[in-house]
């Protein structure tokens, strides 16, 4: 029996080391799976944060392609805008003026370019239409000289493509400065350019730089009525007003110096009447009235300060009557007494 029960202690010591030792081999396993499926799931995040990455980069090349693609585009039709600008037919001009355009609508970042282009265009060497004298005796188109008759209809061709670029230009700052295809706050340079004409009534110039400095008015009628100058500066300096007419009526300066220094008031009218003058200076310093008529009539100089000093007078007519000053317009070469012809000053 001591035998019997010794075996069969033996037999359960074995067997009991033998389920201990299952279970330890079971547990191994159980924490090396454990193991296993933590470091699948690290691998799982690392491969989601690897694919993530790659799905930003692609994104980000696939932006730059398409930004470098759409800048490509941009200069293409930059280019071919630009060569149509400078066909010598009319039709293409024209076309090459609206592609221009559209492209300034498009292209927000180089707008500024496209403007400066269709300024450029307009200080470009132009004679203006002759205008034929009503007392002339008519003449047929067969009696016209060829080379007269294609300067005339060139001369034609050219006057529409320019008042094309003007009335664009006139549309686009008429437009609320939410706008996205608004050209307010731009800069805008027509220094020494020839104007027979254009129509920039109602149009709003706010903070960019506008001059017309050597601008030559030779005919035509040119409107800034109802127009708008705020901030900026405005350069008439030594444009010449030498035809036509040109309107200030009810315009609005205000919150930037508006030049006139050495401007020349030689023929033809140019209107100020009701227009508004605030927070500014405008200055005639050297500039010369010699023929045509400019009136301020009815104009408001609420804070702005007119000064004429060196002004000349020797033709034509001036005349403030019924305008309104914060602080009277500055002379230099004669007194309240015995003003020069054709000056007219509110009364008191």
């Amino acid at each position: 029996m001591k035998l019997v029960f010794a075996v069969v202690a033996g037999i359960g010591g074995v067997a009991a080391l033998v389920v201990a030792y299952r279970r330890q081999r079971v547990a191994e396993h159980a924490n090396a799976l454990a193991k296993f499926a933590h470091e699948l799931a690290h691998a799982a995040d690392l491969r989601a944060d690897v694919t993530k990455a790659l799905a930003e980069a692609a994104d980000e090349r696939a932006k730059i392609e398409t930004d470098r693609n759409g800048v490509r585009l941009f200069n293409e039709r930059f280019t071919k805008a630009s060569e149509q600008l400078g066909s010598e037919k009319a039709a293409v001009r024209l076309a090459g003026v609206y592609a221009m355009a559209g492209l300034a609508d498009d292209w927000r970042e180089g707008r500024q370019t496209c403007i400066d282009v269709l300024c450029a265009y307009i200080r470009l060497p132009y004679l203006p239409v002759p205008v034929v004298s009503e007392e002339a005796p008519a003449q047929s188109h067969d009696q016209l000289p060829i080379l007269g008759a294609d300067a005339v209809r060139s001369s034609h061709e050219e006057r529409e493509v320019r008042h094309t670029v003007i009335r664009l230009i006139g549309r686009h700052l008429r437009l609320a400065e939410e706008d996205a295809t608004s050209w307010r706050g731009y800069d805008f340079d027509f220094s020494g350019a020839v104007f027979d004409g254009g129509d920039f009534s109602g149009t709003t110039f706010s903070g960019g730089e506008v001059s017309f400095a050597g601008v030559n008015f030779s005919g035509g009628e040119t409107s800034f009525a109802g127009a708008t100058f705020s901030g900026g500066g405005l350069n008439f300096n030594r444009a010449t007003f030498a035809g036509g007419r040109v309107y200030f009526d009810w315009a609005t300066f205000s919150g930037a110096v508006v030049h006139f220094g050495r401007a020349s008031f030689a023929d033809g009218d140019v209107f100020f009447d009701g227009a508004t003058f605030s927070d500014g200076l405008v200055p005639f310093g050297g500039a010369t009235f010699s023929g045509g008529m400019v009136s301020f009539t009815g104009a408001t100089f609420s804070g702005a300060d007119v000064d004429f000093s060196g002004a000349r007078f020797c033709g034509g007519e001036v005349t403030f009557d019924g305008a309104r000053f914060r602080t009277p317009p500055k002379f230099d070469s004669w007194s309240d007494k015995n003003p020069p012809d054709g000056l007219i000053l509110p009364e008191a």
